[in-house]
């Protein structure tokens, strides 16, 4: 069977998507390697999504599934590891079995580049963070702690130095990578100092952050750093290595496309994270989602 649509990945991209699609009345399959909802099920708590005052991301991913469920969306655990399309169709092969859609929709996401530390997964939500504009207000007043010294890690240090009583940046070269701009802020900024050439070795605490361990890229020489608030921005990466002969990809491995998302390839669009663009939130995933949708809707008229 050929399905109408089918989307690969569950998170709010690719749910909205399946929500738009089933409103028109069209056969979609959803596949998810992993767990459905995407990466906001990790997020302990989510208080900028419109219509919400404070939920938690599983539960904002469970009102997504039941939407996309109820209108008679499929779904499907798998791993999609290669998509060609032969005639009108496309021909996606899985780990599992292979499908068949009129059209495509990749929202497979990306994921938050981690410090690699053992303890790492058990503190997120209990002190570590990956993204200050969704997590940084529960620290207001606080002292925190920021990994990285690209634009993404400077930009967040001024986001967080408007509420927060103190900003620490952690890089580990002896100089910024992001803009001039930026590091001329930085530098005018009265609560935000910077350690140069240090790395993260460890992270201190069981159930909650205490502090972590530095260690100096020059001498090897290690350091206790007390902090109870780490936000680690040191860059995202896409999921996207099974579609590079019907996508292209940037430098680092995003799918580019313009507003409309489209895909070089007639009927392959691309939505959420996975895609090229400036800013990565729920609502700019799901707005992503709809757009693809309505162009495969669209695509499928004529």
């Amino acid at each position: 069977m050929a399905y109408d649509i089918v989307i690969i990945g569950s998170g709010p991209a690719g749910l909205t998507a399946a929500i738009y699609a089933k409103r028109a009345n069209l056969e979609v399959l959803v596949i998810e390697k992993e767990a459905f909802g995407g990466l906001i099920t990790h997020s302990p708590k989510i208080e900028n999504y419109p219509g919400y005052n404070s939920l938690s991301g599983l539960e904002l991913a469970d009102k997504f599934m039941d939407q996309a469920m109820n209108l008679g969306a499929s779904f499907e655990f798998d791993n999609i590891i290669k998509v060609e399309k032969q005639d009108d169709i496309f021909k996606l092969t899985g780990e599992n079995k292979e499908y068949e859609g009129k059209t495509i929709i990749i929202a497979t996401g990306s994921k938050h580049r981690t410090l690699k530390l053992g303890n790492e997964e058990n503190l997120v939500g209990h002190g570590i963070s990956y993204c200050a504009v969704c997590d940084g207000p529960f620290y207001s007043g606080q002292d925190v702690t920021i990994i990285g010294g690209g634009n993404s890690a400077m930009q967040e240090a001024l986001l967080l130095s408007t509420y927060c009583k103190s900003v620490t940046m952690i890089q580990n070269l002896a100089f910024f990578t992001g803009e001039d701009a930026l590091q001329e802020q930085i530098k005018n900024s009265e609560n935000i100092s910077v350690i140069f050439n240090k790395t993260v070795a460890k992270l201190v605490g069981d159930n909650s952050l205490e502090g972590i361990v530095l260690k100096d890229a020059l001498t090897n020489e290690e350091t206790l750093f007390e902090t109870k608030s780490v936000f680690v921005a040191i860059g995202q990466e896409a999921n996207n290595q099974a579609f590079t002969n019907v996508a292209s990809l940037d430098d680092n491995g995003f799918i580019i496309t313009k507003e409309d998302c489209k895909c070089e390839i007639d009927g392959i669009y691309a939505a959420g994270d996975c895609r090229q663009k400036a800013i990565r939130q729920i609502v700019t995933a799901s707005s992503d989602g709809s757009i693809a949708a309505l162009q495969a809707i669209r695509y499928l008229k004529k």
